[in-house]
């Protein structure tokens, strides 16, 4: 499946889920390593796990309410810095979770933590962690912000 495809499931499928807590929103999906992610060593590529890694961040801006706040605010989601550690390999279509959940934050950025784990063999595969934040025009709106924001904006549904 293309990666427009993959996203496209996870827009579908995160509207159905029940609904994450703004201040500490976890995340699990399950992919298959499709032909479109393997490298020369015939395993999942390395940037794939990014690229997967933003499909789950999505699950949780679309669950936690955080997207639609976003668009209605004109923000834009932005990640600082990420880095992973490989442990193991994914194999042709093999299947895996990730698991994504934001473990902290500061001033201006959220920090997540993103996990991925064979569905086979019950192992963690990779890990990694990613530090982003929300901007408007260019200025990082302060987590804290963007929290009271969007519980203000459901509450106001209720």
């Amino acid at each position: 499946m293309y990666l427009i495809f993959r996203m496209l499931y996870v827009l579908l499928v995160s509207r159905g889920k029940p609904r994450l807590p703004i201040e500490q929103p976890s995340s699990t999906l399950t992919f298959r390593v499709l032909p479109n992610d393997i490298d020369i060593n015939m395993h999942m590529n390395n940037g794939r796990y990014l690229t997967i890694c933003d499909l789950s961040r999505l699950d949780i801006f679309i669950r936690s309410g955080l997207a639609k706040t976003m668009i209605q605010n004109k923000w834009m989601p932005v990640i600082s810095e990420h880095t992973m550690r490989y442990k193991r390999s994914l194999g042709l279509f093999q299947k895996y979770h990730i698991s994504t959940k934001i473990i902290d934050w500061n001033e201006k950025t959220f920090h997540m933590e993103h996990t991925f784990t064979s569905v086979l063999s019950g192992r963690v595969v990779a890990e990694g962690i990613s530090k982003g934040c929300v901007v408007h025009k260019g200025v990082v709106i302060p987590p804290l912000e963007v929290m009271n924001v969007v519980t203000q904006r459901l509450k106001s549904k209720v």
